[in-house]
């Protein structure tokens, strides 16, 4: 349960024992007049049945303007609101003792004095509920048995009987208000827990926007290094690329005495001049590489293997494998820069006569191997560039693990290289 739900839960059990607390004040406010009124039109009905004499009338009169009066001062004290109290004594035992009267004169008066049963717990203190509901109960009992006093030994034993079975229903009674007692008590410590509960969540979520906001502190900050090593990567891939493939046209035109074929490569070092200048400018902005501005990455990697066959002269081939789909722009440049990377390795250490480059598209994933016949490598001996981002195989590596995902090298002396990326397959939105 989140701290929305624990929150409503809350408030709808308070609100439940509220709407309960208010049906009682409104009950022990409004049923003795109301009740009064019916044991008077009883007892105006019944006046010759209980023979009751002018004298009884005055008695019963003088006695119902007190009850009213105390009943009207009672509603206006807002006694039932205040719950066990000195007042609230008083005012039971004067309601008693008028219905005790009121009851001698006519028993239906009863239906009068039978608020005093539910009335106990509300005025008097814990201590004195049991006699208040003792003292009712004689009141009941006495009508139900024809009027106090009894006249006869019969009808004091039928009158004891009758108290005995009040007393019954008196303790029924009250161990059921016991366990409503406690039932409140039970919802009332569950409203506090669940404000505590409340208290923590919100004391958490406090804490956890603390945290959020250091982390957001941290990742800015690793976002500016890791920015800066990907600057650096990107400078030092597409510069020492294109130098390299400028210095070996230019070693062809040093060395050789045909003016067409120094012609030739003068141009292709040109083109490679202004290539590299243009990749530096786009990674400085964080652009993609030029060759995926209309093409897509099994295009560009094309064009880059014939590319790099042509300036080399060694045979390049490139395979797509599955059903090409259009990458996230971050995925088909780092796959593309790592290509790159591993076709100038290859042409500067190798000294290989094949290199064949794959894109293969799979489920979930992409991989792009790049292999050579060359003299290949010990792996373990080359060393790491720790914590730098580092070129060549470290750089491939650190761009593969900015995406999720991997670089593996396979090589051995004298039997070629084979290096494989594995990136998620990440399409373009």
């Amino acid at each position: 349960m989140d701290e929305r739900d624990t929150s409503e839960a809350a408030d709808g059990l308070g609100r439940a024992v509220e709407d309960v607390e208010q049906r009682w004040r409104a009950f022990h406010r409004l049923s003795p007049l109301t009740l009064l009124g019916i044991s008077v039109l009883l007892a105006v009905a019944t006046n010759t049945s209980f023979g009751v004499r002018a004298t009884g009338w005055y008695a019963m009169a003088g006695l119902v303007v007190g009850a009213v009066a105390l009943e009207s001062v009672a509603i206006r004290a807002g006694l039932a609101r205040k719950g066990p109290s000195a007042a609230g004594t008083v005012y039971y035992v004067l309601r008693w003792a008028l219905a005790f009267g009121l009851a001698w004169v006519n028993p239906l008066f009863a239906f009068y004095a039978a608020i005093g049963y539910f009335g106990a717990d509300r005025f008097l203190p814990p201590r004195l509920v049991k006699f208040g509901l003792a003292a009712s109960a004689v009141i009941l009992a006495g009508s139900q048995s024809g009027g106090l006093p009894p006249e006869n030994a019969g009808q004091w034993a039928f009158f004891g009987a009758l108290y005995a079975i009040n007393m019954a229903l008196v303790a029924a009674m009250v161990h059921l208000d016991t366990k409503e007692a406690e039932r409140t008590l039970a919802q009332v410590a569950t409203i506090a827990e669940l404000e505590r509960t409340n208290k923590a969540l919100q004391d958490a979520l406090d804490e956890n926007a603390a945290l959020q906001a250091q982390l957001l502190v941290q990742a800015r900050e690793a976002g500016v290094s890791d920015e800066r090593r990907r600057l650096a990567a990107e400078i030092h891939d597409t510069i020492a690329q294109g130098l390299t493939g400028i210095i070996a046209q230019l070693q062809v035109v040093a060395n050789t005495p045909d003016q067409a074929q120094a012609r030739e490569h003068l141009d292709r070092a040109a083109d490679l001049a202004r290539h590299s200048l243009g990749e530096a400018r786009r990674s400085v902005h964080n652009l993609a590489p030029a060759a995926l501005d209309d093409a897509t990455l099994a295009e560009a990697l094309k064009k880059t293997v014939a590319d790099w066959s042509a300036r080399t002269g060694v045979r390049a081939d490139f395979t797509l494998t599955g059903t090409a789909e259009p990458l996230h722009e971050e995925i088909e440049a780092s796959l593309l820069r790592i290509a790159e990377e591993a076709l100038s390795n290859a042409a500067r250490h190798a000294a290989a006569t094949r290199v064949g480059v794959t894109l293969s598209f799979m489920a979930g994933e992409v991989t792009l191997d790049v292999r050579d016949d060359g003299r290949g490598f010990d792996p373990l001996s080359v060393p790491a560039r720790s914590g730098s981002g580092g070129f060549g195989l470290d750089g491939m590596r650190a761009r593969a693990e900015r995406l999720a995902g991997g670089v593996t090298v396979e090589s051995e002396e004298g039997g070629g290289t084979a290096i494989s990326a594995r990136v998620p397959l990440v399409r373009h939105d």
